[in-house]
């Protein structure tokens, strides 16, 4: 051997240890090992593996004294070098050609051949001898077996193919199998098509984009690859003797079909061309440059450049990495974009320092837009003073310069006030003027919680935060009530003049008549009451008339939101002036005229209703409905009325029904809007209130959420403490526990129903039936029991239809009344008790009351535990509503956690109604109690209640006792006039 054989061995030998070069003694005296092949630097050896199959290739590069082995292991050196080793050393000792199994070898050959559908593919073993076998199976399967006494010697890459090739055997190679199978093949050595040996390569070929010289440019074009001699159908293609897979490159069909016509670029465009779209078809497809005239480029010096905009309060910042002034390149994300002739010879080390300094300094990225807005923005602004890596020359800049602190002017006048806050810095274009900011945006500033607000002239200024602190929240209330002409409405003129007071200035004119007013008396004036008033007011109720009167002649609006059954429709007529209109549910629409009639008989009422309703001019009061509102809404806003009732006003709570929007349209001079719940979810619902009460007085609905709803809903009281200053000279709220001294023990009312036309055949049919033949009878002398029969018959089809024998109904008007009312009177925490003689009745109401989500307890002869069913009514969590029969409830009962009473079904007798009602109204109630007798109109019921009265005036009681009203004293009225 020679030096550098030996020297090789022995670095083998020691590579290996002790343990491998025993195996690989073991693989030379089987024969595993055979020469193939022997050149000056490198000698090839195949070694086989047990059981035969695959031959890892050992490669010695002798003057380099290394080794290579196709093997997985990860010894420096394995158990086939060290068999290739010995057997090399042995060979050359011996002077005998390189090691050949007895018999000689076998190898796998491969031999393609042109056919119709591209290349086919034979696979062989191939002797030493030159004969040559067909391979009809898998590798693995022929392993270990012998060709003719030669070994099969298999190397990875023809394991490689046969994996490739799987399954098939014969016929043109599909395109996929061929591109998977190219790689292994790339390493085997006889490779053949018909019949002239070739080479296999897992390079593949592709289309090249070629660039070169045109008249007006350049031209850019994709072309066949150059070395192509012959293509396949299925991805092959012949180059220089060897034969590679075909791929198609990654370019879309609008790419593609540009490139095959040709692309034409100028020589201005010679930028674009080699900064944007080359580098954009870069990796997916080759690029040969054939043109001599692309531009060079040119050492240049990068540095910031700055890019400032700004929109009203806001400041933009983009910063950019740029080459040239003005910029002919910028660096975007690494890469350079060309922007004008010349292409820079990049300093990334310098581009790297720019841009660390531009993040430490201003905590900009280049490339990447920055906003500041207000107060960021002028510090920001004040940063760029000591930026020094680039000009920053830009008119924006003073925009954001800091002013002196800004000064309030308020100025008072007839129907209004100006307000205006000026920084004492005069604009340079004008010398000794002040720069102003607009007021709407110093108050939003100073509600954010922000110090600087810009100026109209350029520049921002500090907020005059004392000032705002005392008068902010007042002149905010002002400005979101001011109308589109710069004027107020009457209401917020009251706080104008309180606001005026604060900051001693005189108040406006228009309400010097208010301020004497003031100054004559200590409290509400006693108002002048109507002379047909057939009623005696109680104190708390005269409070309410004189507070209605004051507000009407104050041309003010009223809300009167008295807890229910302390008198408010009374209250309303004693200060209606003029022709009125009335709004009410229908349900109370019989009752207002019953009202009237009983407390101010000299007005003359008109019912606006039905299909054939017209307006009549000439009365007093005009009753109407909700529903009637509504499809009427634009002939009821013809009328300028002298006063306007809405009863029940929660029915426009929602500011976006139909409803409320008809309401909003009517015209008048004195607004009342009446309602036991103002507010039951939403603060939204008192403004849609006081946008009829008072237009104006809340500001538009969403400054109205913004100033007042949203920070209520977050906990803030003193936003709540000053709603409520703002409303109470116009919302007068008594419960009845702060008037339970005036209150009588108990107040009693009727609630009537309309029976619905289906209702009404039934109860028609059932008098029909019997009436008239009874009366002829009695008149005659006839049974009483047989009336009394007919009585029963009529009373239970003006309650419900489905208690009159062979009748079914689901509900009825008076349980759809009943409903009604006690969400009301539930919704305000209240507790009832439900009378009705008739169990049935009581049947038919349950299922209405769980639909309706209202708790419920029964107490009826049927009852076994009385004294559980009282016990848990009258617990404090108990259910809000209790339904008793007349007979089992009526007496010996104490029912004091109720404070109203509802008696569905009335009777001749008012002495049996009384002990039902006084199972509430006993010792131990503290709650006034309100006595509930529902009626259907225009059926017998209603002369039960005329029989009733009759008996009543018999044993007539005086009711007495004294009244705790909560009304306006002194300083109420001052600051409503304020």
């Amino acid at each position: 051997m020679t030096d550098s054989s030996e020297t090789l061995f022995e670095a083998v030998r020691r590579a290996a240890g002790a343990v491998i070069w025993s195996r690989g003694v073991d693989l030379c005296r089987v024969d595993a090992v055979v020469g193939e092949g022997e050149s000056a630097n490198e000698v090839r050896f195949c070694v086989a593996t047990k059981g035969g199959l695959i031959s890892p290739r050992v490669t010695f590069f002798v003057d380099d004294i290394e080794w290579d082995c196709e093997c997985s292991s990860r010894a420096a050196a394995c158990e086939h070098v060290a068999a290739a080793a010995i057997a090399w050393r042995r060979s050359r000792e011996s002077g005998a050609a390189l090691p050949a199994p007895r018999g000689g070898t076998a190898r796998v050959a491969y031999r393609f051949r042109r056919a119709i559908g591209g290349l086919e593919l034979v696979r062989v073993l191939a002797r030493d001898d030159g004969q040559e076998r067909p391979i009809e199976t898998t590798l693995a399967a022929i392993a270990g077996r012998r060709f003719d006494g030669a070994r099969l010697v298999a190397t990875q890459a023809d394991l490689a193919v046969d994996l490739a090739l799987g399954g098939r055997r014969q016929g043109p190679l599909p395109a996929a199998v061929l591109q998977r199978l190219m790689f292994g093949l790339s390493r085997c050595g006889d490779v053949t098509l018909d019949g002239q040996a070739i080479r296999a390569s897992g390079d593949s070929i592709l289309p090249v984009v070629v660039v070169a010289d045109h008249p007006d440019g350049f031209q850019v074009r994709l072309e066949s690859h150059t070395g192509v001699v012959e293509r396949f159908a299925n991805g092959a293609a012949l180059v220089d003797g060897r034969l590679h897979p075909t791929r198609e490159p990654s370019l879309t069909a609008r790419e593609r079909e540009d490139l095959q016509r040709g692309l034409t670029f100028g020589i201005d465009r010679a930028a674009e061309l080699v900064t944007r779209f080359l580098p954009g078809l870069a990796g997916r497809v080759p690029i040969e440059v054939r043109s001599t005239r692309l531009p060079d480029a040119r050492p240049m010096r990068p540095y910031i450049k700055l890019d400032l905009e700004r929109d009203g309060r806001t400041l933009s910042i983009l910063p950019t990495l740029v080459y040239g002034e003005p910029p002919t390149a910028r660096v975007d994300g690494g890469k350079l974009t060309i922007l004008g002739a010349t292409i820079p010879v990049r300093d990334e080390a310098e581009e790297r320092r720019l841009a660390y300094r531009l993040q430490q300094l201003l905590g900009l990225v280049p490339g990447s837009r920055t906003e500041f807005t207000g107060e960021e923005a002028v510090a920001f602004a004040a940063k760029l003073d000591r930026w020094e890596g680039g000009p920053v020359d830009s008119p924006v800049r003073r925009h954001f310069r800091l002013s002196p602190p800004l000064v309030p002017r308020f100025a008072v006048r007839d129907d209004g006030f100006d307000l205006a806050f000026e920084s004492p810095v005069g604009d340079p274009t004008a010398p000794g003027t002040a720069r102003a900011a607009d007021s709407a945006e110093v108050l939003r500033a100073w509600r954010a919680g922000e110090s600087l607000v810009s100026l109209s002239g350029g520049g921002w200024a500090p907020i005059p935060q004392d000032w705002l602190a005392r008068f902010g929240s007042r002149i905010q209330d002002l400005l979101n009530a001011r109308r589109a002409d710069g004027g107020l409405p009457r209401a917020a003129g009251l706080d104008l003049a309180s606001l005026c007071v604060d900051l001693d200035l005189p108040p406006p004119e228009c309400f010097e008549t208010l301020r004497r007013v003031l100054d004559d008396f200590s409290g509400l004036p006693a108002a002048t009451l109507p002379i047909d008033l057939a009623t005696s007011l109680r104190d708390y109720q005269r409070r309410g008339v004189d507070w209605l009167c004051f507000l009407r002649d104050a041309g003010l609006g009223a809300l009167l939101a008295d807890d229910m059954g302390l008198g408010k429709t009374l209250q309303v007529l004693c200060a209606l002036q003029g022709r009125t209109l009335v709004v009410c549910p229908t349900s109370v629409l019989a009752n207002w005229g019953d009202e009237i009639r009983r407390h101010r008989p000299a007005l003359r009422a008109q019912v606006y209703h039905g299909a054939r309703r017209e307006l009549d001019p000439t009365a007093d009061v005009t009753l109407t409905t909700y529903a009637i509102l509504r499809l009427d809404a634009e002939r009821l806003a013809g009328t300028t009325w002298d006063s306007l009732v809405l009863d029940e006003a929660q029915n426009i709570k929602n500011p976006e029904s139909q409803t409320a929007a008809a309401a909003f349209t009517l015209q008048a001079r004195f607004r009342v809007a009446m309602t036991g719940t103002p507010v039951e979810n939403r603060l939204d619902e008192l403004w849609s209130l006081f946008r009829f009460v008072e237009p104006g007085l809340l500001g538009g609905r969403s400054k109205f959420e913004e100033c007042y709803s949203g920070p209520i809903a977050c906990g803030e009281n003193a936003v709540a403490t000053r709603l409520r200053e703002r409303i109470r000279p116009f919302l007068l709220r008594r419960l009845k526990r702060d008037v339970a001294r005036e209150l009588p023990p108990r107040t009693e009312m009727v609630l009537r129903s309309e029976l619905t036309a289906d209702e009404r055949a039934v109860y028609d049919a059932v008098r029909a039936a019997t009436v008239g033949a009874v009366v002829e009878r009695l008149e005659a002398g006839g049974n009483v029991l047989e009336a009394l029969e007919a009585l029963l018959r009529l009373r239970q089809a003006a309650c419900h239809p489905a208690l009159v024998p062979g009748q079914q109904a689901q509900g009825s008007s008076k349980l759809d009344l009943l409903l009604e009312t006690l969400d009301s009177v539930v919704a305000e925490g209240h507790r009832a008790l439900v009378f009705s003689q008739w169990t049935s009745l009581l049947d038919l109401t349950e299922p209405h009351l769980t639909k309706s989500g209202l708790g419920w307890l029964r107490l009826d002869g049927s009852t076994k535990d009385r004294g559980e069913v009282v016990r848990r009514f009258q617990a404090e969590d108990g259910p809000p509503v209790l339904l008793v029969s007349l007979r089992a409830g009526g007496t010996g009962l104490n029912l004091t956690a109720a404070d109203h009473v509802f008696l569905l079904d009335p009777w001749w007798n008012p002495a049996v109604e009384d002990q039902a009602a006084d199972r509430a109204h006993r010792i131990g109630q503290m709650r006034p109690v309100l006595i509930y007798r529902l009626v259907s109109s225009d059926t017998v019921e209603e002369r039960l209640i005329e029989l009733q009265q009759r008996k009543r005036e018999l044993a007539a009681v005086a009711l007495e006792g004294a009244e705790a009203a909560s009304g306006l004293d002194r300083d109420d009225l001052i600051r409503l006039l304020r």
